[in-house]
């Protein structure tokens, strides 16, 4: 669709819409009506449907024009939920006050440039015709009874055109915005939904934190508990050593003294699993360039942040890129990546992007599902653009603010 014919079109079904949303409000006041007798239990859940039809179409065309709107709709099906539903008279109250509030900014829209193409296109060859048979012909302004005035009409409805197609947009669009207030979810819905996923990433978090504990745990009792037990049986038996085999002592020293540097590089790696010192001393951006020197993969960071977050989004960030770089080394086929994060408007944001198969899909493993559960605590989210031959493109985004560095 050529974009100066969009406009006009939009605004064309948005005025179709107007119709269709009033015919199918008045089929959900009339089955609403019929529930009292027993009848509209039949026909009211068709009919709200069909509004919701009708209210989907408009939320496309909104987004056609920039504005999104979330779909507000709970999981209520029966009659009697949907006759008590806030989304349904919502939507009933759009599809009546639509076609009074929102008409004008789509005849606007329409109207001006085929106003303007009439007088470019029609008026310069009606005129005579209009004078032989005795009437009047105007045009805006324009009192057209001559040959100059007729081709003064075409510069006029070119602006017309012009004028009209440079501000239709911007009528549509304060049209759809006035339309989220009511196709969107309400305030109350919102926090309902809100309370919802703070309770469904609170149970994530909850259940994330327990295994790792029992990963800290497992790690510390099998690796560095073991060794100290050891280094202390061995110290035990050297110490016996001592006066009868001085030399048998001083290799149980030496296993003990090796066994302690290696308890100490488990500790160490262990501390480094629960929060890096080079995060906590240097930062996010410093802290994913080492991820990335660390990997195998030819990774290049570029960072626009100037300064410190707060720790918990700084962790998860981290951890959400170290788990990406490691699926993109065994999965992805990949050679490079590209990680990038920047700041704006009290968000932060972080892409990751692979020239690998792509093809990812969070439903096919626990990693980029424990990414999402880790963000989701946070209020961030995670999108994936992973089509099959590639490249990946994975963002992150968490709101948050910003420390001075």
């Amino acid at each position: 669709m050529r974009a100066w014919l969009a406009t006009p079109l939009l605004a064309l079904a948005m005025l179709a819409l107007s119709v269709a949303g009033i015919g199918a409000a008045m089929l959900v006041l009339v089955a609403a009506a019929l529930m009292a007798v027993g009848v509209g239990k039949h026909v009211l859940p068709q009919a709200v449907s069909l509004l919701r039809t009708v209210a989907d179409t408009a939320r496309r065309i909104a987004g056609r024009l920039g504005v999104d709107i979330e779909r507000p709709y709970g999981t209520e099906t029966g009659a009697v939920e949907l006759l008590w539903a806030r989304t349904t008279w919502r939507d009933v109250a759009w599809a009546i006050l639509d076609p009074v509030i929102g008409t004008w900014a789509s005849a606007l829209a329409l109207g001006m440039p085929l106003y303007g193409l009439y007088g470019v296109a029609v008026q310069p060859w009606v005129w005579r015709a209009n004078a032989r048979a005795g009437g009047t012909n105007s045009y805006g302004v324009l009192h057209v009874n001559s040959t100059s005035t007729a081709l003064a009409a075409i510069p006029v409805g070119l602006s017309l055109i012009a004028l009209g197609l440079y501000i239709g947009p911007k009528v549509l669009r304060v049209r759809a915005r006035w339309a989220r207030e009511l196709l969107g979810p309400s305030r109350t819905t919102q926090l309902e939904h809100r309370v919802e996923t703070l309770a469904e990433t609170r149970a994530d978090s909850v259940d994330a934190q327990a295994t790792e504990l029992r990963r800290i745990e497992r790690d510390l009792h099998d690796g560095a508990q073991a060794r100290l037990v050891a280094l202390g049986m061995g110290l035990g038996n050297a110490e016996r050593l001592f006066d009868r085999d001085p030399e048998a002592a001083r290799q149980l020293v030496a296993a003990a003294r090796e066994a302690s540097s290696k308890a100490l590089d488990e500790l160490r790696h262990l501390v480094r699993g629960v929060h890096p010192p080079v995060l906590a001393d240097r930062g996010l951006t410093d802290a994913i360039r080492a991820l990335a020197l660390d990997s195998l993969l030819d990774a290049e960071v570029s960072s626009e942040l100037t300064g410190r977050l707060a720790p918990p989004v700084e962790s998860a960030v981290y951890f959400a890129v170290a788990e990406l770089l490691a699926n993109i080394g065994k999965h992805a086929n990949a050679a490079t990546v590209h990680i990038a994060l920047h700041h704006r408007a009290g968000v932060l944001s972080c892409e990751v992007t692979d020239d690998g198969d792509g093809g990812a899909d969070p439903a096919e493993g626990t990693g980029l599902q424990g990414i999402r559960s880790r963000l989701a605590a946070l209020d961030g989210t995670i999108t994936i653009d992973s089509p099959i031959g590639g490249p990946t493109r994975i963002h992150l985004e968490v709101p948050c603010a910003t420390k001075s560095a």
